[in-house]
């Protein structure tokens, strides 16, 4: 029985994704080491990705406060809002949406960066002049954007629950120090832990799929923009599928 090409297809792109993957751990470990360019890249793709991922923080939370008053006031319980908003910004909404806008500018930016790059042969000069391409380019890219992503997801967390202080006083009057006393109280160490460790896997994630989109584009420059796109729609669902996964091992466990 013959399988359709569209599975065929999507079999050839697993594997290659994995050849990829496992390349970048063997690279990752053997020397020279190029700290200069990761530390460019950590720059690049966390402080210049901090502007973008503060604005959604802060509205998400102002929202999710807003939209979430109505309900708990029909309950009796508005004096549980700031818990609430809490839990849901530290264990899930926080992590996901800040992954996403993350996957949207880097993944996209990398894949068409290495893409470009590809496809005007700068990436073979590299190799001809004795320089290790894959190194210089995406080791240094991966692992910038699984470090930097686990540190933007703290400060989105902590401005998207300052947005929510300033959602709690648009109709009340409560005290910072209240408002993260209730917040404190309520987080547990199986709240943090979990959602802190998945960000890691989102950000290699995002920085493997865009560096794989980009290091193999091909057909000029019509290749570069389907990198770019493939590499957030790609990343984009890999965030959800992460996720997905994290959860269940997180109720496995007995964490939640």
């Amino acid at each position: 029985m013959r399988m359709p090409d569209s599975f065929n297809k999507y079999l050839d792109e697993t594997g290659a994704t994995s050849r990829f993957t496992y390349r970048y751990f063997h690279e990752l470990v053997r020397p020279r080491y190029e700290i200069r360019q990761f530390l460019r890249q950590c720059y690049l793709i966390g402080y210049n990705s901090l502007p973008l991922i503060g604005i959604t923080g802060f509205i998400m939370g102002l929202v999710l406060t807003i939209q979430l008053r109505p309900s708990l006031i029909s309950y009796g319980v508005e004096s549980q809002l700031p818990v609430m908003v809490s839990l849901a910004i530290v264990r899930e909404i926080g992590p996901v949406i800040t992954a996403l806008i993350f996957a949207g500018k880097i993944s996209s930016s990398i894949g068409a960066e290495l893409g470009s790059m590809k496809v005007t042969e700068q990436i073979d000069a590299m190799e001809v002049s004795g320089t290790n391409p894959f190194k210089y380019l995406v080791v240094t890219r991966v692992a910038a954007a699984t470090l930097m992503l686990p540190v933007l997801v703290m400060i989105s967390d902590a401005i998207s629950l300052y947005g929510s202080y300033l959602g709690v006083n648009i109709r009340g009057n409560t005290s910072l120090r209240l408002f993260f006393f209730q917040v404190f109280q309520t987080l547990q160490f199986g709240d943090v832990l979990p959602a802190f460790i998945k960000t890691f896997f989102f950000g290699f994630a995002i920085g493997i799929i865009g560096c794989y989109k980009g290091y193999n584009s091909s057909k000029g420059t019509e290749g570069v923009g389907r990198s770019a796109n493939s590499a957030v729609v790609v990343s984009s669902l890999m965030v959800f599928i992460i996720d997905l996964i994290a959860v269940q091992i997180t109720d496995i466990l007995g964490l939640n």
